[in-house]
């Protein structure tokens, strides 16, 4: 039944391509008529054959992901030790509370100017950016997964010899809050990846996705703004799902058995 229904899934989303790009390439062509406003498909294309012929996007794909990861890499490392412990000790989120509530409203872009002070324009810059961006959902999802734990687990692991704090956070605990673990960091990879994008295009980076839209941009080429775009978009979409087949492979495997 699942493998019926990823075919169905993957059957509708070629259509679904084959008819946005033609509908692209006729409102283009026909209807526009003006690269600058709308280039087309074809244009696209060929800008993207000479992107990588430059050998410029390969560098940009590298620095980005780079970025990605090193604010990704420190939104688990941070967030999930505080939501754990949020969600776990009473008095530890009653102490943090205030904090997180006053810190998360602020925009991640806004701290773009300290980030230039600090670490200068690095790849550290950028993946503070992303981090301030990421790691409040990953806090969030991970206190809400550990605070809603059913005492009754908790109960039978104490009964069973699991007494200590840190044996019932890694054997009941965990395991239970998994699934918004795992939600937080899809929800937190979708926000990283958007202030990757404006924090490179907003000077913190010198290479980068985001940093060459605004340059090619200010260069009135627009077919290569939409082949970075697009790479984007497809880079963001390919991370989520090999991401969400590993869970469903590993982490989250009873899920699968329970729906099969």
């Amino acid at each position: 039944m699942i493998q019926k229904d990823t075919k169905k899934r993957v059957g509708y989303a070629l259509v679904s391509l084959v008819v946005i790009v033609i509908a692209w390439e006729f409102i283009a062509l026909t209807i526009v008529q003006n690269k600058f406003i709308l280039p087309s498909c074809t244009d696209v294309v060929a800008a993207f054959i000479s992107l990588l012929g430059q050998g410029l996007l390969y560098l940009d794909l590298r620095t980005s992901l780079l970025h990605f990861g090193i604010g990704i890499a420190l939104s688990l490392l941070i967030g999930v030790p505080i939501g754990i412990c949020m969600g776990w000790f009473t008095h530890v989120r009653l102490f943090l509370d205030p904090i997180i509530e006053i810190v998360r409203p602020i925009p991640p872009l806004a701290w773009i100017p300290f980030a230039i002070i600090w670490f200068g324009l690095t790849d550290f810059s950028a993946g503070f950016v992303v981090f301030i961006g990421s790691v409040f959902p990953i806090i969030i999802n991970t206190y809400a997964g550990f605070s809603t734990v059913p005492k009754v687990f908790v109960d039978a692991g104490k009964v069973l010899g699991c007494t200590s704090s840190l044996r019932q956070i890694r054997y009941i605990a965990f395991p239970a809050a998994m699934p918004h673990v795992v939600s937080g960091f899809r929800v937190a990879c979708g926000i990283a990846w958007m202030c990757l994008v404006a924090a490179e295009m907003f000077g913190v980076s010198r290479f980068g996705l985001g940093q060459k839209i605004w340059w090619y941009y200010n260069l009135h080429q627009m077919d290569k703004v939409l082949v970075y775009i697009l790479i984007l978009g497809f880079i963001g979409l390919t991370l989520d799902t090999l991401f969400r087949w590993y869970i469903d492979k590993t982490l989250l495997k009873w899920k699968i058995a329970e729906l099969s």
